[in-house]
């Protein structure tokens, strides 16, 4: 199995490739109590919050979108100069234990990815845990696919980091 490591500061992300599919997983923590933090997940529109300006992302959906098992989100995005939709199902919803989405319409073969939030002493750990596997498969993971997900999870720990505050 091979593994890149990026520690900064207060979150981890590592990736892998286990089987057959690629593997992120990050974990951040953040010093607000867990019901308040998977609220903030549990607001689709927040997602935006999470994403890098340079995708250009835009929910399709219209809202205001109700959160459950069984919703379907739709968004636009780009990347290199190429927009494309996206469409992720929640598939499992445990309120305010954990999440999963999963792609739908969009530029992977597979996408799914688990949202963990854990609660120790007051603060909240938010696990990521992403099995993906791009069109193009291993040529494109990693000539672009393996770092610009990389990249778009560390802006996503630093953003959580920002908003909630870190765990001194």
């Amino acid at each position: 199995m091979r593994e890149v490591l990026k520690n900064i500061d207060k979150f981890e992300v590592r990736q892998a490739y286990e089987g057959r599919s690629y593997c992120l997983r990050s974990s951040v923590s953040i010093a607000r109590p867990r019901a308040e933090v998977f609220e903030f997940f549990a607001n689709a529109n927040n997602l935006q919050e999470l994403t890098p300006d340079h995708l250009n992302f835009s929910i399709i959906t219209p809202g205001p979108i109700e959160i459950s098992e069984g919703s379907v989100i739709d968004y636009r995005l780009s990347l290199y100069g190429v927009s494309f939709g996206w469409q992720s199902e929640i598939t499992v919803w445990e309120p305010p234990y954990r999440f999963v989405d999963e792609q739908r319409k969009g530029p992977y073969k597979y996408w799914i990815h688990e949202h963990v939030f854990v609660e120790d002493e007051g603060k909240t750990v938010v696990k990521d845990h992403l099995r993906y596997f791009p069109v193009g498969g291993a040529l494109l993971n990693a000539l672009f696919v393996r770092r610009d997900i990389g990249k778009i999870f560390n802006y996503r720990a630093q953003k959580l980091l920002q908003i909630f505050g870190s765990v001194e």
